[in-house]
């Protein structure tokens, strides 16, 4: 059936057909409302988290107001009692009175550090020095609260909270108030729903110092896990553990004066949350399945689809990339109007592309033959000039004339000796250079050094390629080397034979070495200070290179080390 309204172009689109192929895999993804209920419960979760600390933070609230204006009181009063410290009299007369104002502290008292109580809301003296940890609480003094279970002057159980508080001088000791426990109870806000059966408060040592409950029941309802030292300094939080009866329970714990009290409610976890986990647990099973149904029906259209269809595209571009082969097959059946498109597409530009490399390498040959044509001229111009001034030399009136228009001369033959090799090589951009060396050491010595002088000539010259820019200052160096070797050149003193030596040579694979020794007959010239050791030290930093010139036992000798840059070769990388 043919013409239909499948058979349009907007459903052979890949677009389309991995949608649907994706809607009939997603399908079962129906199942997603049972992780839409898991996070519903984990939001359920952690609400009731919060609302289990802040039922806590309130129940412990009457507490957290008796703390705070306690320890408040306590500093003030610090200050007072460092009025009376000479008068215990008077500062206890002023501390009883401040009792009984206030009405909810059972005895107010100042101890100074060396233990002995002198001023108190009791009148009395007491010694605690002796007590045991006192020599410790005041080396390192802190807030704190303790519980003692037989108030010396109530006869009830109270809250021992110290104070401590500091001069200019140091640390000047404890002001401490004790409240009963009857007091925190009796302003405890009033039992509401939902609140904690049991709340306990610990100190910064993790020890009890309030129960709602018998301490003997609440030892046992503790988390069996975590000490409640562990708990001091953390911020609010809620977990779940046994108690030492082995029965599951859940903790909040919440700062009541943060350093010194925390407050912590105990809760017996509610079924209906951990049947609701459970469900929820055996829930993940089923979709966990569909969802890995569904990506190995997804994998399956997409590779049926695109992935097999761009495998072939992308082998089809890299055998062009390696030798230029337009392909002329198209994908097969079946392939979606999208990577047929991009198939057009590519062979289009392949073709594009050959056509543009066929015009490039006949520009660049046409501008080689031209730059060949250009470095033959320049060759040929060299030469004539050099031919002009071998006339010249020829009807120089003086020695000295005619050996500066010979060096000169040297030079433009060294330069026309460059252009040549440019002109007959293949690669214009680069030289070889030893053989270009090779020829200028040779053209020089064929002027200047006689058969008749019985010279013991060394020469060895490796093949390096260099850029066509650095070949000038190599050739016009190694005529300038070459020029002051010749003219400085003789038979040693111990009577050994005139001796040559020249040499190029790779010292690594970044660094070549240009070298000529020669034998003197103990001159050693003029150590760089003519016209020549200044061209020779000009050549080197045109090169970035560096010149040695050293001379030992009748030799002479000049070492050039200059960098060569290596020919990076292009690759395809696939």
């Amino acid at each position: 059936m043919t013409g239909g309204f499948l058979d349009g172009d907007v459903f052979k689109g890949l677009a389309f057909r991995i949608l649907l192929f994706l809607t009939l895999a997603l399908l079962p993804f129906g199942l997603i409302a049972v992780f839409q209920t898991r996070e519903i419960a984990r939001q359920a979760n952690s609400n009731s988290e919060l609302s289990l600390l802040a039922l806590t933070d309130q129940a412990a609230s009457a507490e957290r107001s008796i703390f705070q204006e306690a320890f408040g009181a306590a500093e003030a009063l610090s200050a007072l009692a460092q009025l009376y410290a000479r008068d215990a009299r008077a500062c206890s007369t002023f501390l009883e009175a401040y009792r009984r104002a206030v009405g909810r502290y059972s005895f107010i008292g100042y101890l100074p550090p060396d233990g002995v109580m002198r001023c108190s809301s009791a009148g009395s003296e007491f010694d605690f020095s002796g007590f045991p940890g006192f020599v410790e609480e005041v080396e390192a003094p802190r807030r704190q609260i303790t519980w003692n279970p037989e108030g010396a002057i109530s006869g009830e159980p109270v809250l021992v909270l110290s104070q401590p508080f500091f001069t200019r001088v140091g640390f000047a000791g404890f002001m401490t108030m004790s409240v009963p426990l009857t007091v925190i109870a009796a302003e405890m806000a009033s039992p509401l729903q939902g609140m904690p059966a049991n709340i306990v408060t610990f100190n910064a040592d993790g020890v009890i110092v309030r129960s709602d409950r018998a301490r003997e029941i609440t030892d046992i309802d503790l988390p069996a896990s975590k000490p409640l030292s562990k708990l001091v300094g953390q911020e609010p939080t809620v977990f779940k553990d046994i108690n030492f009866d082995g029965a599951s329970r859940i903790y909040a714990v919440v700062p009541v004066v943060p350093g010194v009290a925390y407050a912590m409610s105990i809760w017996r976890p509610d079924e209906m949350q951990e049947s609701l986990r459970q469900s929820i647990g055996l829930s993940l099973s089923l979709p966990v399945l569909m969802w890995l149904a569904s990506l190995v029906v997804a994998f399956w259209s997409l590779n049926r689809l695109a992935v097999r269809h761009i495998r072939k595209l992308g082998r089809q571009m890299r055998h062009f990339a390696y030798n230029r082969r337009v392909p002329r097959t198209a994908l097969g059946q079946g392939v979606p109007r999208e990577l047929v498109e991009i198939q057009k597409a590519f062979v289009r530009m392949a073709d594009s592309i050959v056509r543009d490399e066929a015009a490039l390498e006949n520009n660049l040959r046409d501008k080689n033959i031209l730059l060949k044509e250009v470095h033959h001229r320049v060759k040929n111009n060299l030469q004539l000039i050099s031919s002009l001034m071998n006339m010249q030399i020829r009807r120089a009136q003086s020695d000295d004339a005619r050996q500066v228009l010979k060096r000169l001369q040297d030079r433009l033959l060294s330069l026309a000796t460059v252009h040549k090799n440019l002109y007959q090589t293949e690669d214009l951009d680069r030289v070889d250079a030893g053989k270009l060396v090779e020829e200028i050491i040779g053209q020089l010595l064929v002027m200047g050094l006689s058969a008749a002088r019985g010279v013991q000539l060394t020469q060895q010259y490796a093949s390096i390629e260099m850029d066509a820019d650095d070949a000038a200052p190599l050739t016009l160096l190694v005529s300038e080397a070459l020029t002051n070797a010749l003219k400085y050149l003789g038979p040693p003193r111990d009577g050994g034979p005139t001796r040559l030596e020249i040499s190029l040579k790779k010292t690594d694979e970044a660094e070549a070495e240009f070298c000529i020794v020669n034998s003197t007959a103990g001159a050693q010239g003029s150590a760089g200070t003519g016209l020549g050791s200044q061209l020779i030290s000009a050549f080197a930093r045109q090169l970035n290179g560096h010149v040695e010139v050293g001379f030992e036992n009748d030799e002479h000798a000049l070492k050039l080390r200059f960098p060569i840059l290596q020919r990076v070769k292009d690759a395809y990388d696939f």
